[in-house]
């Protein structure tokens, strides 16, 4: 199913440790852009994290936020002594160059590693993470591919719509050829001065052969059987149908420049709109 990039999920759960909570939320980017915030407990776990998202995700950028709320009343926290020794020596160190340096207590804190929750098991803390985060992925997913069905019906509606002018342009062409064939009879008979019908016809027949536009307007179809058909696939989607939509263009620019008539310049103008509309779809596709 066709994916939109953007997308937001949310969920938490109650662990030994305290509420355990996570969300994703993700924009458009061209490519995969994980970032991922957590404490001190699970910063461990965020390869892994890294793994299980890119598994389900291939493109957009990702901001993955993991919280742990200790318990209420709960006596969770506590400092480790390795890391208060380290920064002790080291604030020595500091103070002998630069007397005046001095730390508050608040930063002190927020030091990485300084505090730590008491008896946690580090398995039992992984499993329970994973799991959420499998949650709240499902759901982010799922989000994903709700708008993603409302983006992928606004694309359909304006390829229906391309379909509609290419087969429209199809049926007026013989009509064309034949207004084409008339105007240079016309001006041939205001000469006055006969030639040779081989020639004429010979003529003629270049003349119709620079300005057939049967091969883009077969290319056209091509097209439109594709995007229909990436449409359609699990896949994702975003980067098979902004290549398309180039093709799409050009195209319709050709068309435009054979264009002798009122119609089919009208026609190469509107396919141009609904490829522009199709292509800001598409920039929010997976």
């Amino acid at each position: 199913m066709t994916r939109s990039m953007t997308a937001y999920a949310s969920g938490e759960r109650a662990t030994p440790w305290g509420a355990l909570g996570c969300e994703l939320r993700a924009v458009n980017h061209r490519f995969l852009e994980l970032g991922v915030r957590a404490p001190d407990e699970l910063r461990g776990f965020e390869p892994l994290l890294r793994e299980r998202v890119a598994a389900k995700v291939s493109r957009g950028k990702l901001d993955l936020v993991l919280r742990l709320r200790p318990a209420e009343g709960g006596d969770s926290l506590q400092v480790n002594t390795a890391v208060l020794d380290q920064l002790a020596e080291l604030a020595d160190t500091l103070n002998r160059r630069l007397p005046g340096l001095h730390a508050e207590f608040t930063e002190l804190l927020q030091f990485p590693g300084l505090l730590q929750s008491r008896d946690v098991d580090p398995e039992a803390m992984q499993a329970e993470a994973m799991a959420l985060v499998d949650e709240v992925l499902a759901a982010f997913v799922a989000a994903r591919e709700r708008e993603g069905g409302k983006l992928a019906g606004a694309i359909a509606e304006r390829v229906d719509a391309i379909a509609a002018i290419v087969a429209e342009v199809r049926t007026m062409m013989p009509a064309i050829r034949e207004g084409l064939r008339a105007k240079l009879e016309a001006r041939v008979a205001d000469l006055g001065q006969p030639l040779d019908p081989g020639r004429l016809e010979q003529e003629l027949v270049l003349w119709l052969q620079k300005l057939d536009v049967d091969e883009e307007l077969d290319r056209l179809d091509s097209h439109i059987d594709e995007i229909r058909r990436i449409l359609a696939r699990r896949e994702p989607a975003g980067r098979r149908l902004d290549f398309l939509l180039q093709e799409f263009n050009r195209e319709a620019n050709t068309l435009g420049s054979k264009s002798v008539d009122r119609r089919t310049s009208q026609a190469a103008v509107d396919l141009k709109v609904l490829i522009d509309q199709v292509r800001e779809q598409v920039q929010n596709l997976e």
